[in-house]
């Protein structure tokens, strides 16, 4: 009798677990029928913030993307990723209205990111798109990425790096540019190599010009824009005024983006002022007529 007692109320107890989930909560038992449905796939998009091992690509397939942590050795860093407009069919092509239009975005982005023009360090930002199979795929991406360089000049190459670049520049900081010493050929500035600011230098980083939308320099007359531009920046720098004596005070060297990035919207020339004549033990910043006057022979 207890072992028939125990079959019932095990039963009814049965009985009363499912018909409560039913009552309680609006399920009809069926355990098969009540999951959301998966959200159906989506293009590939990659995201900001993270950092990549491999040296940087101008596009990026899915396979390919593997981001790490900054505080991981890597060598490009993603401080943005902003998206072209949907209906887009085309990537857009280098000097494209829509691809400088990103770049700019990217440029701004960037200088926040990193706490002033990244000009300023020994970076360098380039814009990665997706493969023409992930835009037939639907991806509109691009990717906003620095990396740091071991110098700036033409045989720069890209540094292993630990740690994330954000605010970086916000700073004093070892990636900053600053005293350079120069080493010269033809009457012109060849190189120039950071130095510490206490020792013997001739040269010093002294701003970023923004180069209006022109072509890229090819002749002698392209560029004396530029000039005219960094000698406003040295200028402002030191705290002499930008005038007809300016050329006497200091020579100045040029150092705009590369005719590649010149086409895909960086304008920003690095400017540099340059003592011919002359070595310096400190930084010209702030020192005013005194610190570089004009120079009578």
């Amino acid at each position: 009798m207890r072992r028939t007692m125990s079959s019932v109320t095990a039963a009814w107890l049965a009985v009363a677990v499912l018909s409560g989930c039913a009552g309680a909560d609006g399920l009809d038992g069926d355990l098969t029928d009540d999951w959301a449905a998966l959200a159906p796939p989506g293009p590939f998009t990659p995201v900001a913030e993270v950092c990549q091992v491999a040296e940087f690509t101008d596009t990026v397939a899915l396979d390919a993307y593997a981001p790490v942590d900054c505080a991981v050795p890597h060598r490009v860093e993603t401080v943005h990723v902003g998206a072209f407009p949907a209906g887009r069919a085309e990537p857009p092509a280098t000097g494209s209205p829509e691809l400088r239009g990103a770049f700019a975005e990217c440029d701004a982005r960037a200088a926040g990111y990193v706490g002033d023009d990244w000009r300023a360090g020994r970076l360098r930002l380039a814009v990665a798109l997706p493969t023409r199979p992930g835009w037939a795929a639907g991806s509109r991406w691009y990717r906003c990425d620095l990396s740091q360089l071991d110098t700036t000049e033409a045989a720069a190459k890209v540094v292993t790096r630990t740690g994330s670049l954000r605010g970086a520049l916000r700073g004093p900081s070892t990636l900053r540019l600053g005293c350079q010493r120069t080493t010269e050929g033809g009457g012109r500035v060849r190189t120039l190599t950071p130095v510490d600011c206490g020792a013997a230098h001739d040269a010093e980083f002294v701003g970023v010009w923004q180069a209006p939308d022109r072509p890229y320099p090819t002749k002698g007359a392209d560029w004396a824009p530029l000039y005219a531009g960094c000698r406003t920046v040295l200028g402002r720098y030191v705290g002499v005024p930008d005038d007809a004596n300016l050329r006497f005070r200091s020579g100045v060297v040029v150092r705009p983006p590369g005719a590649g990035r010149w086409r895909v919207g960086d304008r920003g020339v690095r400017c540099y002022l340059w003592l011919s004549d002359r070595t310096v033990t400190a930084s010209l910043k702030g020192a005013g007529p005194a610190g570089l006057p004009v120079r009578t022979k």
